[in-house]
């Protein structure tokens, strides 16, 4: 089963997001909107208590943050994908890096690690240019506080759903 580590923010945060995400992420119905803090990966029953402790133990030392999305950014012209961005990353970031430790260390990556919230992705270059024109003067300002980080498990009908959360216990 293909599992993954994320943060999943506030419902108004989530709100936001998916009035955008409905229209311009073909994914909008099969995952919630989040912030990812591990790639997806296909673990064993073995590999997934594993994680499950490996994410028991980063939670016992790793203090509840806050995040602020600022503005709508894109990775343009690396990737057609239209996301929230943090005003700051470095709280998500060191999570990553104590999270991609040990048995959950990532060995292959396509990108390096930068921690948004898709809110558009799979759009031609027309359209990207046209949805970032028409968000770049959209005024941002949604905090929340990060007191878990999820287990996301990918179900049989395509739809991810939450495992496991682990409080933030630091």
């Amino acid at each position: 089963m293909m599992y993954g580590i994320a943060i999943l923010p506030s419902a108004e945060i989530k709100e936001f997001a998916n009035s955008y995400r409905k229209r311009f992420d073909p994914y909008y119905r099969v995952i919630s909107p989040h912030i990812t803090v591990r790639e997806k990966e296909d673990w064993t029953e073995e590999q997934l208590q594993t994680a499950v402790s490996h994410l028991e133990d980063l939670s016992r030392t790793v203090s509840p943050f806050q995040l602020t999305f600022n503005r709508f950014s894109s990775y343009f012209p690396v990737n057609n994908v239209i996301y929230l961005a943090l005003e700051q990353v470095e709280p998500v970031i060191d999570l990553h890096d104590k999270l991609c430790t040990g048995p959950l260390l990532e060995t292959e990556k396509a990108y390096s690690y930068h921690p948004h919230l898709t809110i558009g992705q799979k759009l031609g270059a027309d359209e990207l240019h046209d949805v970032l024109a028409s968000v770049k003067n959209t005024p941002v300002d949604f905090s929340f506080n990060v007191e878990s980080i999820d287990l996301l498990g990918k179900q049989e009908n395509g739809e991810w759903t939450v495992i496991r959360s682990f409080p933030l216990q630091g």
